[in-house]
């Protein structure tokens, strides 16, 4: 259950079959139904978790039930609410399975001794959380100045198999419009082509 994990660390740090077979150990294996909550909102996020197989997303419900979505956590990424994560503090997310998915689930303190004990885990993490951080200014920086339209073409290019996995309702939350908007937008798009 860990060749991807090992195949996206070997993409960006040197690590010793030593190193990653004491990593292993640090990880806890867990199967996640579909609709099956790793996480709901105000409960503490007590693992970052990487996705060896299949789909996530991380959302919040308004006050008014309306769901918005901020992340889609896919094969070979990482997801958690990292502030609650990092603080301790409750989470003000839900993290559901999309897909039956197979998941590598790390506490904070085992986090911690791998860090400590692998430092070449460190390089990776540092790596991942700028790579995190230019991707979340860079979303909200599109949220704030671009059209719906190059919103969704922006999705759709990066990901062009999220329409057949992910429900539309769920595509239209991620990219800030309403069901309504996006039907209207896929049908001019459609017609345009």
């Amino acid at each position: 259950m860990f060749e991807f994990l090992e195949k996206k660390l070997k993409e960006n740090i040197h690590i010793s079959r030593e190193e990653f077979e004491f990593a292993k150990t640090m990880f806890i294996p867990k199967k996640l139904r579909k609709k099956r909550f790793l996480l709901q909102d105000g409960d503490p996020c007590i693992y970052t978790t990487f996705v060896e197989k299949g789909l996530l997303r991380s959302f919040r419900v308004d006050d008014k039930g309306n769901e918005h979505i901020l992340q889609f956590g896919m094969q070979g990424w990482w997801v958690a609410d990292l502030y609650s994560f990092l603080t301790g503090e409750p989470s003000e997310y839900n993290i559901e399975a999309l897909e039956d998915s197979e998941l590598l689930l790390i506490t904070k303190s085992s986090w911690d001794q791998l860090l400590n004990e692998v430092p070449a885990f460190e390089r990776y993490f540092r790596v991942l959380i700028q790579n995190n951080l230019i991707a979340t200014q860079r979303r909200l920086m599109g949220t704030m100045t671009t059209t719906a339209e190059e919103r969704y073409n922006s999705l759709i290019r990066d990901f062009p198999d999220i329409t057949q996995r992910v429900p539309q309702h769920m595509i239209a939350s991620y990219i800030g419009v309403t069901r309504e908007t996006l039907s209207r937008l896929r049908s001019q798009l459609a017609a345009g082509s």
